[in-house]
């Protein structure tokens, strides 16, 4: 695959994680009026996308793929750390909100493990798997041609619709609570 072909495919992903970096640039941009937590997790946001730009304009002026490789640790690897640490400082806030409602005597409601979220996550997770699997052997098993390819994509969304319909009818059960 030529350099130039890899840029365009960077920089159309950059440009299409707008809707992750552009609140991210809000949160910096309101400064303390957001908890210390939440703009280290915008900054690691934005540190990987800005990463992801790098990595364009590197594939098209350099000579290699060693450089842009590089890049593309390094901003991984720094939007890792930074929301490594704001997890650590947002559970240092919880702690100390937690303390702070303590000592007026309020007990807060209990708040979710979280569960029904895993549950959710690993079943699109699962979902997507089988689309793929579902597409390569349906790629793979028929006669080549177009003809194949559109069967391919029309089974693999179809698996990837009831995964979807399995996560969001568990997501609403789970937010409905359990049953009396």
């Amino acid at each position: 695959m030529s350099h130039a072909v890899a840029a365009l495919g960077t920089a159309v992903f950059t440009v299409s994680g707008c809707v992750w970096y552009v609140p991210a640039l809000a949160d910096l941009r309101a400064g303390a009026d957001r908890p210390c937590s939440r703009r280290l997790a915008a900054a690691a946001c934005v540190t990987g996308w800005a990463g992801a730009g790098a990595v364009a304009v590197l594939l098209l002026v350099a000579e290699g793929w060693r450089t842009p490789a590089v890049a593309a640790v390094v901003g991984a690897a720094t939007a890792t750390a930074l929301r490594l640490c704001a997890a650590v400082r947002r559970r240092r806030e919880a702690r100390e909100t937690a303390h702070h409602w303590a000592r007026l005597g309020h007990v807060p409601p209990p708040v979710g493990t979280g569960r029904s979220r895993n549950v959710v996550v690993a079943v699109v997770g699962c979902g997507m798997a089988a689309a793929v699997a579902v597409a390569v052997w349906q790629a793979a098993s028929g006669p080549g041609g177009d003809a194949n390819w559109a069967a391919a994509a029309a089974a693999s969304a179809t698996v990837m619709g009831v995964f979807l319909i399995a996560a969001a009818v568990y997501a609403r059960a789970a937010a409905q609570g359990p049953r009396s």
